[in-house]
C-alpha cells in the first residue's frame, strides 16, 4: 500500500540479516495489523520471539515472498497471494491437523485463503477522511476521483495494482477484476485527471507519519480500519472516519499463512493455532477494532462490537461488493505500468 521501492530496500536490509536470537519468527505484515499483548502472551508462553517486519504494499510484499533467499517465516497476504504462493509451493497448506482451531472458521473463509491460510481479517476498500475538514462523510467514488478543487493536493492514493483500481472501476460500473485494454485505459483516464489533486501515492498509514506530508493529507484511499490507527498516529480520537462509497466496493479478506521453507515451520505453524485461537483471535479483533473471521472469537466479542457498522459492515454494502479474483500477467503488467506514470501528471 505504499512507495514500494523504498519499503522494499529496507524490507530487504532486515530479512537477509541473521535473526539475533535463535527462537525467533520472523512475520511480514502490515504496520499496526496485530495486537502486541496477544504477541506478548505467545512469546511468556513459548519464549519464541516475534519480529514483525512491515510492508505498505501487496506488491511490495509479493516481491520479498518471491524471493527464495528471504527470511520469512510468516505472513499476511490477501485471498489472491494465498492461492498463488500456495500453488507455487511457497506457502505451507494448512488443515485441522496442522493447526486445529481452523475448526472455529467457517469453510466459506477457509476456502478464500486457498487451504494455505488461516482466515485473519477481513473488511472493505473505501474513503478515509478528516472529518474537521470535510464535515459531510463521501457518499461516491466521485468525492475521491472527481474532488472538490479544495482538495487539490490534500489526497493520498495507494500504489498496489488492485485497490488503486477500485475507485475508477466502480465509477465506470464494471468489474474491480477487469483485464481488458479498453477498460483499463478507460480507468486511466479517470486516475490522470484525479492526478493533479493527489499529494502522494504512498499509503495513508505511512504518508501521514511524515512530517512534510501529514498535516496535508485530508482524504485518502484505505481500508477499514485503517481511521483507527491514523487517529492513533495523529493522537486525536475520532479525527479520521471511514465510508464505503454507495456504488459498492472490494470485499477483501488477509490470510495468515507460513512459509514451507522456513527453518522454525513447526514454531510458525504454532503460532498460526495460537493467533487462530478463539481468546487470540477476539482480543486481537478488539485490540484493533477489525471484524474477526472466527465464529468462536465472535462470540465472544460484545454485542456493541458485533453490531456496530463501521466494524462489521451492513448486508446492503456487502451486497454491492466484489470480491479479488486473479487477474491475467497482461493485466497485472499493465496496471503496474499505468501507476508508474501517473506521477507525470500531478
Amino acid at each position: 500500500m505504499r512507495g514500494c521501492t523504498a519499503i522494499s530496500v529496507l524490507v530487504a536490509t532486515l530479512i537477509w540479516t541473521s535473526p539475533s536470537r535463535a527462537e525467533t519468527l520472523n512475520l511480514l505484515i502490515w504496520e499496526s495489523y496485530i495486537d502486541q499483548k496477544v504477541v506478548d502472551r505467545w512469546m511468556e508462553k513459548t519464549g519464541v520471539a516475534i519480529r514483525q517486519i512491515n510492508y505498505d504494499s501487496g506488491d511490495a510484499r509479493d516481491e520479498i515472498l518471491a524471493n527464495p533467499s528471504s527470511n520469512i517465516d510468516l505472513v499476511v497476504v490477501g485471498e489472491n497471494a494465498a492461492a498463488l504462493f500456495g500453488r507455487r509451493g511457497i506457502l505451507a497448506p494448512l488443515a485441522e491437523t496442522n493447526v486445529p482451531s481452523l475448526k472455529d472458521y467457517a469453510p466459506e473463509w477457509r476456502k478464500r485463503c486457498a487451504g494455505f491460510g488461516l482466515p485473519y481479517f477481513w473488511g472493505t476498500v473505501g474513503i478515509l477522511y478528516r472529518s474537521d475538514v470535510i464535515t459531510r462523510p463521501p457518499t461516491s467514488w466521485q468525492d475521491l476521483m472527481r474532488p472538490a478543487s479544495a482538495l487539490k493536493k490534500h489526497i493520498a492514493m495507494i500504489s498496489d495494482h488492485t485497490e488503486a483500481f477500485v475507485p475508477p472501476l466502480m465509477l465506470l460500473g464494471t468489474s474491480i477484476n477487469a483485464n481488458d485494454n479498453e477498460t483499463l485505459k478507460a480507468a486511466f483516464d479517470l486516475m490522470k485527471k484525479q492526478a493533479p489533486f493527489v499529494l502522494t501515492y504512498d499509503y495513508a498509514i505511512t504518508s501521514i507519519q511524515d512530517p512534510v506530508l501529514g498535516d496535508d493529507i485530508h482524504m485518502a484511499l484505505g481500508y477499514s480500519g485503517d481511521q483507527h490507527v491514523l487517529n492513533d498516529k495523529v493522537g486525536v480520537s475520532g479525527l479520521w472516519r471511514y465510508s464505503v462509497p454507495n456504488e459498492g466496493t472490494l470485499s477483501w479478506v488477509d490470510c495468515l499463512a507460513a512459509n514451507s521453507a522456513s527453518p522454525n515451520k513447526r514454531r510458525a505453524l504454532e503460532f498460526l493455532d495460537f493467533i487462530g485461537s478463539a481468546e487470540s483471535a477476539a482480543a486481537n479483533a478488539m485490540a484493533l477494532t477489525m471484524p474477526t473471521t472466527s465464529s468462536a472469537a465472535l462470540a465472544l466479542l460484545p454485542k456493541a462490537t458485533r453490531s456496530d457498522p463501521e466494524i462489521y459492515p451492513p448486508p446492503e454494502i456487502l451486497a454491492k461488493s466484489q470480491y479479488q479474483q486473479e487477474l491475467s500477467v497482461p493485466s497485472v503488467q499493465a496496471r503496474r505500468r499505468i501507476i508508474s506514470t501517473l506521477a507525470n501528471f500531478q
